[in-house]
């Protein structure tokens, strides 16, 4: 029983998945705590480090020894947010998503903990930040602001639905800030970027979207989920040749080509910037999953849609980052094996709550436990997100 409410899942796994429709009920209220982990994920998770089970404990251990979790940490906000594209330095970028990483690791530690410091400290950095962040500017800015944002939400979700010591005009000013600074920025997603940038997007717009209770919104970021996945993820069922980006131009062999960063063959799995490097690829793994498990607690099955193709992609990097040797045909035999702390949510669904078989991806989590941040957009899913297997 643990086990299944570490996957946020009820004893019965085929009732838990009949209660997902393939779409979110009209006017149906938001679920809280929903944005990417669950109320049963943290009570789960709570038990777990409290029984001392792995690999919740070390997952814990990890975090609670982290630079985001002291007590003394000190929010560092900034009214302009400047993030070039290039060599030129930045103004706020690493200050903006650490603080925000730590916002929601301060929010965790208040739920598994339950001491009252964490959830202060939290609240601090949060009105640290609405109180002075005005806007993201430079090439990098929607991205920029798509990695911040998703730690935002999930620490603003931790907070306002299981602390009742948020003021609630403080409250207000951090709902605001999200809607003014962070939302217009990327509920449009970027068609013609890479597409890690609109998954992105997409995952900080469904998170705040959530947190926010915008049906609107979160109707956006289904939208883009729906038409880049396919066209990030290849499948043999999509043809000869990748789907093309939504709304872009990129709509030629040899456009697709050049945007696949030269590939010319296309398998089961390969991700649009696969050859670029895997950590890339490895981030639109971790966004597509964070997707799919906002809606999946919001009542909108996702993961259904999209599940062979994830986890194909799954195991296809987890394969090659473990060391399997690149045939000529991939990339020209050459990979950047440099995958992140991205497996954990998908994992969780495709192997805990459906049953199916990932070996590559399985074997790669087990060796990357516990899965900690890469101090960018994801933290903390080993603890939230953990199988036993």
């Amino acid at each position: 029983m643990a086990a299944a409410a570490a996957c946020g899942t009820s004893a019965d796994p085929a009732a838990d998945l009949a209660v997902h429709p393939d779409t979110r009920p009209a006017g149906a209220p938001f679920a809280h705590p929903g944005v990417l982990v669950g109320k049963a994920q943290l009570t789960a998770a709570r038990d777990h480090v409290a029984r001392k089970e792995e690999p919740w404990l070390s997952a814990y251990q990890k975090m609670s020894g982290s630079k985001y979790a002291a007590l003394d940490y000190k929010a560092k906000p900034y009214a302009t947010v400047e993030c070039p594209p290039d060599t030129r330095p930045g103004q706020g970028c690493v200050e903006e998503r650490e603080d925000a990483i730590a916002a929601y690791t301060q929010a965790l530690l208040w739920n598994i903990t339950g001491k009252k410091a964490h959830a202060d400290k939290a609240v601090q950095i949060m009105d640290a930040w609405s109180g002075t962040v005005k806007r993201h500017t430079e090439g990098n800015a929607g991205l920029q602001t798509a990695w911040a944002a998703t730690s935002w939400a999930k620490a603003a979700e931790l907070m306002q639905y299981t602390y009742d010591g948020w003021a609630d005009g403080d409250e207000l000013k951090f709902q605001r800030m999200l809607r003014d600074v962070y939302l217009p920025e990327v509920q449009s997603g970027s068609a013609d970027f890479n597409g890690n940038w609109d998954l992105l997007m997409a995952d900080a717009t469904m998170s705040m979207a959530v947190y926010l209770n915008d049906q609107a919104a979160f109707d956006k970021a289904v939208g883009h989920f729906r038409t880049r996945v396919p066209a990030y993820f290849y499948l043999s069922s999509d043809g000869p040749l990748p789907v093309k980006p939504a709304g872009s131009d990129i709509d030629t062999p040899a456009k697709l080509q050049t945007y696949w960063f030269g590939q010319k063959t296309f398998k089961d799995g390969l991700a649009q910037e696969t050859c670029r490097n895997f950590k890339h690829a490895s981030y639109s793994l971790a966004a597509t999953s964070h997707i799919a498990e906002t809606a999946w607690h919001q009542g909108l099955d996702l993961y259904g849609e999209v599940k062979d193709r994830l986890a194909a992609a799954l195991e296809f990097h987890s394969k090659y980052q473990l060391g399997a040797a690149a045939p000529e045909w991939l990339c020209g035999g050459k990979v950047q094996r440099d995958m992140g702390p991205d497996t954990e949510v998908g994992l969780s669904h495709l192997r805990g709550r459906l049953k199916m078989k990932l070996p590559e991806t399985e074997k790669l989590t087990r060796e990357q436990r516990p899965e900690g941040t890469d101090d960018l957009f994801v933290a903390w899913e080993t603890l939230t997100h953990a199988q036993s297997a």
